[in-house]
């Protein structure tokens, strides 16, 4: 490259190849799918999130870091195409995957999206060094689906905000930095309308973070209660009262998560979220000849290949304008119903040992425990449901479901005994 002139995708790609295999590890793909389990004590756990920073500052000093990101952030200032040539040089190889989500997307896109220069310039280069981990505070203990119903306060006292509530499922809260927080700061308008976005340490005064266990032993979804919590107005994110706006990209962004250009991840892994080789599952259940066997590997690769394909090509039409961006709930969707059904073919290919194993069992080990838990991937980053609704309501455009509380006030929506928090 010479004079400011952009290089070309294909040298970028030679360029970034050579340099991970010098410098990076190949990756166990169980390690991904550990990330996100949990056999490590608290101590190895913030270990691995401290070997993760580091790794991801030596993306960001070899300049691989932030690819898509303005250069006045501290980004590379190249296009998606230069960030997909990294990722595929990254297959088989170890990147930092508890730092992409959500810090990256969708919350370093919703800065990026809507924060002020300030915000850009105090936090984006902390985010591509691997300074600031940041997480979601969107969903609420009594809220379900219904994002737009939060309760969690946000009153305005001069030149800051106090915040009052409580957020839940929250993956990693315990060992990160910083958060985006949709909070309600107008009772008196439907609820879509009242509704303001804000940024905030996860360390400081008012706020307890309590880890929750799963079903499978993971502590990793966490519930945080906000306690008379100060945010200056200068650490707010769009406009007051229009918190929904920036709500539809952050979804967005959260539904396009491996076709953002925003995220580093190994393609290899990411083709399956528990990175479950299926012939490897028919192998060691010692069923490879097994027709009904072959049948349910070639049904998950076939599904694995879709949803790679299906999120690839939603992704360019979105950033083409060819469709608007609700059309990546098509993606949420399948993804979600493709995710338990991969989930249940592990399971069955396993056999009798998807319901006991041992710790010699490679490959068929917790395949039981991924079975209990298939329909998180249907209920995390947004319902199926929802989606369902999504699509049939702003992409194809059928009527809208009856909803008694569309156009009353806030604060007059009925409410349970828990939820009945008449504020402001």
């Amino acid at each position: 490259m010479t004079d400011g002139a952009v290089e070309d995708v294909a040298s970028f790609s030679r360029r970034a190849r050579a340099w991970i295999e010098s410098n990076l590890e190949l990756l166990d793909p169980a390690a991904y799918e550990r990330a996100f389990r949990t056999d490590l004590s608290e101590e190895e756990e913030l270990a691995e999130v401290s070997r993760e920073r580091r790794l991801q500052r030596v993306l960001y000093d070899a300049g691989f870091a932030g690819i898509c990101v303005p250069t006045a952030y501290g980004g590379r200032g190249l296009t998606p195409a230069h960030q997909r040539a990294f990722n595929e040089a990254l297959t088989g190889y170890e990147f930092p995957a508890r730092i992409q989500s959500p810090t990256f997307a969708p919350c370093l896109s919703v800065v990026l999206e809507f924060g002020t220069e300030e915000h850009k310039r105090a936090h984006v280069p902390a985010i591509l060094r691997g300074e600031e981990l940041w997480m979601q505070l969107l969903s609420e203990p009594g809220g379900g689906s219904d994002v737009a119903g939060a309760l969690t306060t946000a009153v305005r006292d001069g030149d800051q905000w106090v915040l009052n509530g409580s957020k839940i499922w929250t993956t990693g809260a315990w060992w990160s930095d910083w958060a985006l927080c949709l909070a309600r700061t107008n009772w008196d308008v439907p609820k879509h309308r009242g509704l303001t976005v804000f940024i905030l340490p996860l360390r400081q005064p008012g706020i307890e973070i309590h880890r929750i266990e799963m079903l499978n032993g993971s502590k990793e979804f966490c519930q945080e209660f906000l306690t008379d919590v100060v945010v200056p107005d200068s650490d707010r994110i769009g406009e007051v009262d229009d918190g929904w706006t920036v709500g539809v990209r952050w979804m967005f962004h959260e539904r396009m998560l491996y076709e953002s250009p925003l995220v580093t991840f190994s393609t290899s892994v990411s083709r399956s979220f528990a990175s479950t080789s299926y012939t490897s599952l028919a192998r060691a259940a010692g069923r490879l000849d097994d027709p009904s066997a072959q049948e349910l590997v070639g049904e998950a690769r076939m599904l694995d290949v879709v949803n790679e394909r299906l999120h690839e090509r939603i992704g360019q039409a979105v950033a083409s304008g060819l469709v608007n961006d609700q059309v990546a709930a098509v993606a949420r969707l399948f993804k979600g119903v493709a995710s338990a059904r991969t989930r249940t073919i592990a399971f069955e290919l396993a056999g009798t040992t998807g319901a006991a194993w041992g710790p010699d069992d490679g490959p068929l080990v917790d395949r039981g425990a991924d079975f209990l838990m298939r329909q998180t991937g249907s209920i995390g980053g947004g319902t199926t449901e929802m989606a369902r609704n999504v699509i049939s309501e702003r992409v194809l455009g059928m009527p809208r479901e009856r909803s008694a509380d569309r156009d009353i006030p806030f604060r007059d929506v009925p409410r349970g005994p828990s939820g009945d928090r008449r504020h402001g």
